[in-house]
């Protein structure tokens, strides 16, 4: 609806709304609803304005005014406005808003931008525009209170409308006016930069664009946007800096998935004499969660504590998901026992850890003591539990709780929730029950969905049913080389190296190439990346060297090489050594080398970790006395003494 549209439309319900407001009843007992039993027949006038600090709304004292026993005046409609601000209550608002039309205060500019305000802060922008639209006047601060509230409450499209008419009225904004707008235009999951430009260059042009608040809201436009060269420049060229304008900066880098950039900002942050916030160690946690980087985490984390930072639930959450992810769950049960208020994103972020590291039952335990303590589950919640039972055999947990989403808590399964139950129902073996549930799903499978199924399929050896599987893939996801790849390892695996060289050519004809893999390892503070066959690292001969001998040893304890997993055409003998260089027993042989014996070695995979190297660490934990965790794209694998938590079954 354009604005002009809205304008109509707003001004034709006015009438119905000023109706509504004046129709609210003062009564005594709809205004003294929040007195907590006290006496509202009092005398004394200064007991009756503490009375509005200490009880609810202090709504019971416009009783008083209408007994003629309290002179209204601005500073008591404006406290009484604050609690409505502050405790989010609506009604209360329209309680004093009505009793303000039967008042000197009616038409008075700032109680009416006060009303404004509370009518945003309690989410109601409706009320706040229809409040607008009756103002006789309007001076900067209406229009700004009206702009930031559309900026506030994820409507950025008409903050941005707004922002002409004001213009037109012939207002100047202030920074922050301004910095609501650039607030707006960096809004939503993919922003446009042509409104922060545009912006930008009115700023530029009225000399604002030195001003802290509007260069720091300049800063994080342009990082929002992915723009972050140009969210450096404005950084750069800011006179004055403050911690808001470092942590635009640091999140934007964050979101990008720039770790390196981000940690080092922090570090330049810390150098500077600034002192980092809650969203500043947010945006770091998450860094150092994607990279898997504990040792750095920790080292934040240290720092967060010495700091005196409080362990709020946002920071707290991205802490859990930060040593979850770099593969201590314990410390990751630890942050979340601590923290002091528990959000559903806080269960969820444990609920995520444990399914991870394929805890099933710890996972369901966790679950249902979450809905005995009264947590309200989102879709999120029982894609995690759903996850966990698929990664740990629990088939009749796992379709009990996917019927309970549907029955009790009326949330509709989405495409993840389906993709989890057709893996839930492979990996059990029960692949026709599997191709059945997709057949009967209301609404179509995506490629995601029959790659569970091919995956269910390479994994108990249906050739058959995974090359249909397959087939439906390529069509949905071309691009996707995983499911070629599978198929190809499904052929190669029986012998059937025509079919798979058909697969091979399909992906070069079709343009479609394998995701390198690679593996990295954090070894004091330096995070060290291999690929297959690697050459390039200055411990390469060493590297080669340690693995050589470890292959020696695990062969004499039972290590067999499964050459299935080399799609080359070669004799046995290569196809063997190509193995034995795959990128992350190269990163174990460097850590064997470069860390103290029994340390625990942590291990990062950007694509699943093979069969043969996953028999391979099992053997080496053994042999070398060591706890090896490995992270992969599906899962955490911890290796102990022979042993892997994943029970073979990943």
């Amino acid at each position: 609806m354009s604005f002009m549209k809205r304008q109509i439309v707003c001004r034709q319900s006015n009438a119905a709304f000023g109706v509504g407001i004046r129709k609210l009843a003062l009564s005594a007992a709809d205004l003294t609803s929040d007195s907590e039993g006290q006496d509202w027949i009092i005398q004394d006038k200064d007991l009756l304005r503490k009375s509005l600090t200490e009880s609810g709304t202090g709504l019971h004292v416009l009783d008083l005014v209408n007994r003629a026993s309290l002179e209204a005046d601005r500073t008591l409609y404006s406290k009484l406005l604050n609690k409505c601000s502050q405790t989010g209550q609506l009604k209360q608002a329209t309680i004093v808003h009505a009793h303000m039309l039967t008042s000197q205060f009616n038409n008075d500019l700032p109680i009416l931008n006060t009303l404004l305000n509370t009518y945003v802060k309690c989410g109601s922008l409706d009320h706040a525009h229809h409040l607008f639209d009756e103002m006789p006047h309007r001076d900067l601060v209406t229009w700004t209170s009206l702009i930031s509230g559309y900026s506030q409450l994820d409507r950025p499209r008409e903050s941005l409308v707004l922002f002409p008419h004001m213009l037109r009225h012939g207002l100047v904004p202030n920074q922050f006016t301004l910095s609501s707008l650039l607030k707006a235009a960096g809004a939503g999951p993919d922003p446009d930069d042509r409104h922060g430009r545009q912006l930008h260059a009115y700023c530029f042009k009225c000399g604002f664009d030195s001003n802290v608040y509007v260069g720091t809201s300049l800063v994080d436009m342009y990082a929002r946007c992915g723009l972050m060269d140009d969210s450096q420049i404005i950084f750069d060229a800011l006179r004055t800096k403050n911690e808001v304008s470092w942590n635009a900066l640091i999140a934007g880098h964050a979101r990008k998935g720039q770790g390196e950039h981000a940690l080092r900002l922090f570090w330049n942050m810390l150098r500077g004499g600034f002192k980092p916030t809650h969203f500043t160690y947010s945006s770091v946690f998450t860094v150092c969660a994607s990279a898997g980087s504990m040792e750095q985490g920790k080292w934040v984390h240290s720092h967060m504590i010495k700091s005196g930072v409080n362990l709020v639930a946002f920071v707290g959450n991205t802490l859990l998901d930060m040593y979850a992810k770099s593969g201590s769950i314990e410390d990751a049960r630890k942050v979340f026992d601590r923290l002091v208020k528990r959000d559903v994103v806080s269960w969820n972020s444990m609920l995520t850890g444990y399914a991870q590291h394929g805890l099933g039952t710890e996972t369901v335990q966790l679950f249902e003591e979450m809905l005995r303590i009264g947590v309200q589950p989102n879709d999120i919640s029982f894609l995690c539990v759903l996850t966990a039972c698929s990664h740990s055999h629990l088939l009749d947990e796992g379709q009990y709780y996917f019927h309970l989403m549907r029955k009790k808590f009326k949330i509709e399964p989405q495409v993840f929730h389906y993709v989890t139950m057709v893996d839930l129902l492979g990996r059990a073996g029960l692949l026709d029950r599997a191709d059945k549930f997709i057949r009967e799903m209301p609404t179509e499978p995506t490629a995601a969905v029959w790659g569970a199924l091919l995956g269910a399929c390479r994994m108990h050896n249906n050739i058959d049913l995974g090359a249909y599987a397959a087939k439906w893939a390529f069509e949905l996801d071309p691009s996707d080389s995983g499911p070629y790849i599978i198929l190809a390892n499904m052929y190669a695996s029986a012998g059937r190296l025509n079919d798979a060289a058909k697969v091979r050519k399909m992906m070069k004809e079709g343009g479609v190439k394998k995701e390198p893999a690679c593996s990295w390892v954090e070894i004091e503070n330096a995070v060290h990346m291999f690929v297959a066959n690697d050459d390039a690292h200055p411990q390469r001969a060493e590297i080669y060297r340690r693995w050589e001998m470890i292959s020696k040893k695990i062969k004499e304890i039972g290590y067999v090489p499964d050459t299935s997993h080399v799609l080359f055409f070669v004799d046995q003998q290569e196809r063997e050594f190509k193995l034995q260089f795959h990128s992350e027993k190269i990163a174990l042989a460097f850590a064997l080398l470069n860390t103290p014996p029994g340390s625990t070695i942590r291990i990062k995979k950007n694509i699943r970790v093979c069969g043969d190297c996953h028999s391979a660490i099992k053997y080496v934990s053994k042999v070398e006395r060591r706890e090896i965790i490995v992270r992969d794209t599906n899962r955490f694998h911890h290796f102990r003494d022979g042993s892997c938590s994943c029970g073979d079954y990943w």
